[in-house]
């Protein structure tokens, strides 16, 4: 039996219409579930960098979020002055969306990251243990070889000294630029000095190897065959922990701690 020419397009354009359907209902169904798996992934990244959960430790999503509740405070930062601010909640804030918004970030100064708009506010997180300060934890991004990587970076109470740094999303090359996940690289960072005794962004990853953090306080090996993926993790370092990213903040919370 011969169709038509209008009942073949008719029966296409149908069958189109009905997997549409089912593709736009699997992506609603499943949008609440892929939201609270990015954050689940979120949260195991910052236990990990604070040094509460090893690298790679498997443990359930009520294990982490109770982990997370107990020893981890979020608070939202006015970018531009470092003051926390008490108008924005914390819990519904996401940084990334902040920063596409016009209406709530600004055009950032040219820099080697390729950073072209700033929130005008950040999410910063405090890791609390037996009720005292353990660490502090700064969102940082920046374009490695390939794309942007999304990583946190955990600081001493002293806001200088390096607890430790993470990535938990990036597009660069496995096993070269992808090496930023490493954790035996991940491991030669805890010690390393953000700032040096001018207050300065020091921070960053050499060619070749570096010494020990009681030697070379500022420097950590380079990523082999990933020279420009090395040169963007330096680049965004350097850039939030200047004054256009937490570099005010930073300072107000040595500044109160002085006091």
């Amino acid at each position: 039996m011969q169709h038509s020419t209008g009942y073949i397009i008719g029966f296409a354009v149908a069958v189109c219409l009905v997997c549409a359907l089912f593709v736009s209902s699997a992506a609603v169904g499943l949008k609440e579930r892929q939201e609270q798996n990015r954050l689940l992934d979120r949260q195991k990244k910052v236990l990990t960098v604070a040094g509460l959960i090893e690298e790679g430790q498997e443990l359930s999503s009520t294990e982490v979020s109770s982990l997370f509740d107990a020893n981890i405070q979020q608070k939202v930062i006015d970018l531009r002055t470092g003051e926390v601010v008490s108008d924005v909640d914390v819990a519904s804030f996401d940084q990334q969306e902040a920063a596409s918004d016009p209406a709530r970030s600004f055009e950032a100064p040219e820099n080697d990251s390729r950073i072209r708009r700033l929130p005008n506010h950040a999410l910063v997180f405090d890791v609390v243990r037996d009720g005292k300060l353990a660490a502090l934890i700064i969102p940082v991004e920046g374009y490695g070889l390939w794309g942007t990587l999304y990583g946190y970076l955990a600081l001493e109470p002293d806001a200088r000294t390096i607890v430790g740094i993470t990535f938990y999303k990036h597009e660069e090359t496995p096993g070269l630029g992808g090496e930023v996940d490493n954790p035996r690289w991940k491991a030669l960072w805890p010690g390393r000095l953000a700032y040096d005794d001018r207050g300065n962004p020091a921070i960053g990853v050499k060619k070749g190897p570096a010494g020990p953090p009681s030697e070379d306080p500022y420097r950590v090996d380079g990523l082999s065959g990933a020279t420009l993926t090395s040169r963007g993790v330096t680049a965004l370092l350097r850039f939030w922990l200047g004054d256009d990213g937490f570099g005010p903040y930073l300072e107000k919370f040595r500044a109160s701690a002085r006091a």
